[in-house]
């Protein structure tokens, strides 16, 4: 097995966690704007498990997640399974984006290790959290919407005030876990190559 794919009791247990966590923030549920696209706490979730586990744990978190929606676990904001989700023009793309979401966060943010900056966890979740998913969502929502890209950017406008803002507060949230717990995230390096 890479690895890449080898978890320790340890690891599971935190992704376990943040998988819950997850959940947990779909419970105050979604806050619907004119546009039918809820406004959820799911999001901020993603983002902190990207930056507070890591590339590795962060994306087990969320495939954990994914798989329990899938499943038929009614975990998502409003008290929705997974496939009810990816029936929605609104929800179905952003619920796929959460994936690739906590990875690029982890990801980045494992590069950033071992010192964690708040400045650029801000950039580095609004970058996941925010443009990768939009990148997943607004397609789907424009295919199964029958919307043009013009239409769909602009429903997503007041949506992402409030997503900066959860970038901002998962970046404070991982910058407190890594002061107070270092080496969660095992950097990555880049090697140069050899002259």
């Amino acid at each position: 097995m890479p690895g890449f794919l080898k978890f320790s009791i340890n690891d599971l247990a935190q992704a376990a966690v943040f998988a819950a966590l997850i959940a947990v923030l779909g419970i105050p549920g979604a806050f619907n704007l004119a546009s039918g696209i809820p406004m959820t706490l799911q999001t901020l979730g993603v983002m902190m498990a990207g930056a507070v586990l890591g590339p590795r744990k962060g994306t087990l978190a969320v495939v954990i997640f994914m798989v329990l929606a899938l499943a038929g676990l009614p975990i998502l904001a409003g008290f929705i399974n997974g496939t009810t989700s990816l029936a929605s023009p609104g929800r179905g793309g952003f619920f796929l984006g959460f994936l690739p979401g906590a990875f690029v966060i982890g990801l980045l943010t494992a590069f950033m290790m071992p010192r964690y900056r708040l400045w650029l966890g801000i950039l580095i979740n609004i970058l996941g959290g925010v443009v990768v998913i939009y990148a997943c969502g607004i397609p789907y929502m424009m295919a199964m919407g029958h919307m043009s890209f013009t239409a769909a950017i602009s429903v997503m406008g007041p949506y992402t005030i409030g997503d900066v803002i959860k970038a901002v507060l998962a970046a404070l949230v991982a910058a407190a876990v890594h002061r107070g717990r270092p080496g969660l995230i095992a950097p990555i390096r880049l090697r140069r190559p050899a002259t």
